[in-house]
């Protein structure tokens, strides 16, 4: 097995502003802007749109941001769980299986959020509780999800040995 290079660039500039945007958008809606609100809803739709791009993004992108170079597929998870399980070396320049799946189900739970947001400021959900109950769990559903990933990548991070948060604001996934 070749050994994979100390230091790669992998990740653009777009999707890393990608990432510390939403990640902004994330906290600024939990924890600093009052629920409902105008800022608030703007900022949710923005959120929105900030997947969406990345949507296209995973078919435009360069080589790592492309849905094709991680897409979790049985396979690569099976594969990826399997060098887990028996300690070998799981280097992956980019998304490794699990990080994908978590990915696209972080995004899932943020276009959710925008609809059942939006939905409620419509005639017909205005006041809906059951609106408001889903939206509500879908939001901290996401916060314990975007907190396992924090988690998960420092571990990997520790596990890869590679520096995986530092990769995220430079774009290079240097090895130690």
């Amino acid at each position: 097995m070749n050994t994979p290079p100390s230091a790669e660039r992998v990740w653009d500039p777009f999707v890393r502003v990608f990432h510390w945007s939403l990640v902004s958008t994330v906290v600024l809606n939990q924890w600093v802007l009052e629920e409902g609100e105008g800022p608030h809803r703007w900022l949710g739709y923005a959120a929105a749109v900030l997947v969406l791009l990345r949507v296209v993004w995973g078919f435009i992108g360069p080589r790592y941001a492309r849905f094709s170079d991680f897409w979790p597929t049985p396979t690569r998870l099976r594969h990826h769980l399997r060098a887990w399980f028996r300690g070998d070396e799981m280097h992956v320049p980019g998304h490794n299986p699990l990080g994908a799946l978590m990915m696209l189900a972080l995004m899932l739970l943020v276009l959710l959020l925008a609809l059942t947001g939006w939905l409620q400021g419509t005639d017909r959900f205005w006041g809906n509780e059951a609106l408001r109950d889903a939206h509500e769990s879908l939001a901290d559903g996401l916060i314990g999800l975007a907190g396992l990933h924090a988690a998960a990548a420092l571990v990997m991070g520790r596990l890869e040995r590679t520096r995986l948060i530092k990769a995220m604001v430079t774009g290079v996934k240097e090895r130690y």
